[in-house]
This record gives structure tokens, sequence and C-alpha cells, in this order.
């Protein structure tokens, strides 16, 4: 299993909340929700997404747009457009009066909006992960604020399928609309590391190194084996001295370093699982007793396993304790497709 394929193994939505948003300008939803990710994609019209403190970028029908949260952000008709509702962390949307517009604004199963949904000049199809264990620390930690796949390298067959199936009320349709939300997501993560000016990070980018890929390889596949830079370079056929330097340029940091990172990161999506015990935890990821994995989580999360997975260390240990805030910006996956896109 290469490293990517570990990262993108990790997107697993559980009852995600999907929307088929109708609108006519103007219109600006103020998205402060604190989801730690979403994915919107416009079916019909454009619109401007508007992180706050950063630039504005325009999304055209076809683009996949993957915001990282929890930060509140703008979606629009234009970037000058004031705020015409605000969506709550519980989904609940009202107006900038304070009236509750949930239920009046609404067009149908898993649809809303301000017009008719065969009039509105604008149809965004939107899909909110709730909790950052449906992802994976690791992940949203290297995102930017905002990546954009453009409609021409996206998937407009997925498109289609979400948008025929997202007001549907089949038998099972919650798993579907999760399963390609999931798709849709990865689809727009599978292009980034190599993008041009991507923005990935050193360690996602490295898995194209003939030497440091390999080694990325072999500790993905294997986070609990008791790995050595020896037993590594050996592994992948050079020197000791040749993959210690190599992977200190590629990555940033010695091997074993980063093997500690990606096994705390992995500890702690496994400590979201409802049957999860700080001792098999501590097993599976390659330490040897719970107290060992205990000294390491409080050494580089500044708590222990057991009060991250219960929550009780007060407002930093909620669903986003001990994620790292990503880099930010805005990462398009290929140049603009005509000038005047914005």
């Amino acid at each position: 299993m290469d490293m990517l394929t570990g990262l993108l193994a990790g997107p697993q939505a559980r009852g995600a909340f999907l929307l088929k948003s109708v609108l006519n300008p103007p219109w600006a939803m103020r998205i402060e929700d604190r989801a730690p990710l979403s994915v919107a994609t416009m079916v019909r019209g454009s619109a401007w997404m508007l992180p706050d403190g950063g630039e504005p970028v325009l999304i055209a029908p076809g683009d996949v747009a993957v915001v990282r949260g929890p930060d509140p952000y703008t979606v629009a008709d234009a970037p000058d457009t004031p705020v015409t509702v605000t969506v709550g962390p519980d989904q609940r949307c009202s107006t900038p009066e304070g009236e509750d517009v949930t239920e009046s604004m609404a067009l149908g199963v898993r649809t809303w909006g301000a017009a008719h949904q065969h009039a509105g000049s604008a149809v965004m199809l939107s899909g909110t992960y709730q909790a950052p264990s449906e992802i994976g620390r690791r992940l949203l930690g290297a995102l930017p604020t905002i990546l954009v796949r453009p409609a021409r390298a996206a998937d407009a067959t997925l498109i289609d399928l979400l948008a025929s199936e997202i007001s549907s009320e089949e038998p099972g349709q919650e798993v579907v609309l999760d399963r390609l939300l999931d798709l849709l997501l990865i689809g727009v993560l599978r292009a980034w590391p190599s993008a041009a000016d991507s923005g990935a990070p050193a360690w996602l980018r490295a898995q194209s190194d003939p030497v440091v890929g390999p080694a990325l390889r072999l500790l993905h596949e294997s986070p609990a084996h008791g790995w050595t830079v020896e037993e590594l370079a050996v592994r992948v056929g050079v020197s000791r001295a040749s993959l210690a330097r190599r992977f200190r340029e590629v990555v940033g940091e010695p091997p074993v370093g980063y093997l500690t990172g990606w096994r705390l990161a992995l500890a702690a999506d496994m400590l979201r699982e409802p049957d999860a015990t700080v001792e098999r935890v501590a097993r599976r990821v390659g330490y040897g007793s719970a107290f060992a994995l205990s000294a390491a989580f409080k050494r580089v999360r500044g708590m222990s396993p057991q009060t991250y997975r219960t929550g009780t260390a007060g407002p930093g240990a909620g669903p986003d304790a001990g994620l790292v805030p990503g880099p930010g910006g805005t990462v398009v996956l290929s140049p603009p497709q005509a000038p005047g896109r914005g």
C-alpha cells in the first residue's frame, strides 16, 4: 500500500450532510458550521468562495472545491454581495435579522433555496463531513484552506450521479450518498500531490522519490514494525547514510521522527473508534504498552490518549483536538480554463 492509498483510505463519511442549493442572485451564504471538511461543486452557474482572510476564488460549473474547516467562509454570487443567509453548526439557516429559514426555504428532499429547484440560476451540490475522524487528521492538517479541481480534470459522471441521487429517497440512500461524497473527495485529493505548485507537503510529494518513496511505503504498510534506519536502508537497497540524508532532504525530518508522527496520527484516529482502548491502540501502532503510547502522545499532543478520546480536557479537547492547522490559502490543481474566469 502506497502512502497516498493509506491516506485516502481514511475518508469515510458517516451520515454526511448533503444538500442541493438552488439560488438566484443576489445571494451569499456565510458558512459557520465548523465542519472539518466540505466538498462543493456547481451544477449550474458559478460561485465565489471567500475564505476569511484569504483571496476569493471562482468556482465554475463542474469544478470541485474541497474546503478545510473549521474556520468560517462565505459562498456568494459575487465577492461583494452582503450575506443573505448564515449556516450554523447544526446546519440551521438564518437571515442577518435572526430569522430561521431552514424550513421555509426547503424545496424538497435535500434541496433548499430561494427559487423553484428547476428555475435557479445557480445550483450547488455540497457535502459536509461531520467529524475529523471521518477523514484522518494527518490529511486534514496538510490540506490548504481551499483545494479546487477544475471541471476538465474532474469526474463529470460522478457529479451527474450525485446530482441525480441527492434528492432521492430510495432505501439505503444515505450510504449511497456517503460513498459518492467520498469518491468525489478522493478524486480531488489524488490529483493534488503531483500538480504543479500544489503546495502539498513534502512528505506527500515524496512518494515519487526513488529512495524515499519506497521507504515511506514500508512505514505506511507496517507502522507497528520496529523499524530502524538500517533495516529501511537494506529494504530500499541503499546505504544507511544515503537513506538518512535523502529522507531528511525530501521530507524535512529523519525516518524515525516521521514514523513517530505517523503512528500518533493513526493512534489519534483509532482512539475515536467506539471500542478502542489505549492498550489495543498502542499495540496496533507499534508501542509496547499503553504507558509507552501515553508518554509519546502526551509529549507531542499535550494530553493523554484517554483525555483525548473522552474529550475531557476543556475547549481544546473537542473533535478538532490535536489537529494541526493546515497551510491556508487556495490551491487550483491546474491553470484556469480560459481568460476571464476570475
